[in-house]
């Protein structure tokens, strides 16, 4: 199926591994030429010359740390005029009730709800001028189901869809659309970390802490950060403009809601 979306421009962010480079890789087999940024230069870099020679499209990489203003500033003067915006970052450590304090929440707030929304209002002005636009972001199906031990990142993400929820209404007449995909146990990094965390928790090894997580979704596997991509590629094409403002699930069957 062609997306209808070749030429278009987009900004992923958090796209040098995991699922944003899976929505990277997705949108430049579309033919978007895109703007990446994550904190590593040498991963970015290397992920940004694997796509330009793989897709044959336009790369821009900024390596900042897009949480801060400062980043958020280099990576937005880079990319210019966008048609595409796709947000994401890294989630804030697992633990209990008792281990966060004031500090904690905040920079939950500024990395997963504070910094999507500025790059949202960044985006959505020129988005509105053109007539079109798509905004992706990558939150967690904790918004619909809270994981226990990831707190910090229950309360932020939910916030955010909150501010979707509003936002997205409001601009859909212009052309712009605005959801969220929500991930639920794909194979990346952070699926380590927490396996990690589960096996020192509950005296196993990580491989087994691996394989009793994998039980507990109905595809009997974990998620790949390629078709999570086309997922995203989808939202982000013309053919997804009556999509506004949804949450949409990635979790192999896991939620066990019928809604």
């Amino acid at each position: 199926m062609d997306l209808g979306i070749q030429g278009r421009r987009a900004l992923v962010c958090a796209s040098s591994k995991g699922l944003g480079k899976g929505c990277a890789e997705a949108l430049a087999g579309e033919g978007v030429d895109l703007i990446l940024n994550a904190r590593g230069a040498e991963s970015l870099e290397a992920t940004a010359a694997n796509i330009r020679s793989t897709y044959g499209v336009s790369v821009v990489a900024v390596a900042a740390d897009i949480t801060t203003e400062a980043g958020q500033a280099a990576v937005l003067e880079a990319a210019g005029g966008i048609d595409i915006l796709v947000t994401n970052a890294g989630g804030p450590p697992p633990g209990m009730w008792s281990d966060w304090g004031r500090d904690d929440f905040i920079a939950a707030f500024d990395a997963n709800l504070l910094t999507p929304i500025a790059l949202i209002k960044a985006s959505l002005p020129g988005m509105i001028d053109r007539g079109w636009g798509r905004i992706v972001n990558i939150t967690s199906v904790a918004v619909k189901a809270p994981i226990p031990v990831l707190g910090l990142s229950n309360t932020a993400r939910s916030g955010l869809t909150g501010y979707v929820a509003g936002v997205s209404r409001q601009v859909a007449g212009s052309g712009v659309t605005i959801n969220n995909l929500l991930p639920g146990l794909h194979d990346t990094d952070r699926l380590v970390t927490l396996d990690k965390v589960d096996a020192g928790a509950r005296g196993i090894s990580e491989d087994d802490a691996r394989q009793a997580r994998m039980q507990t979704v109905p595809a009997g596997r974990f998620g790949t950060s390629e078709e999570f991509g086309a997922a995203c590629a989808w939202l982000c094409s013309a053919k997804a403009g009556f999509v506004i403002g949804q949450n949409i699930l990635l979790d192999g069957g896991a939620f066990p809601g019928a809604l």
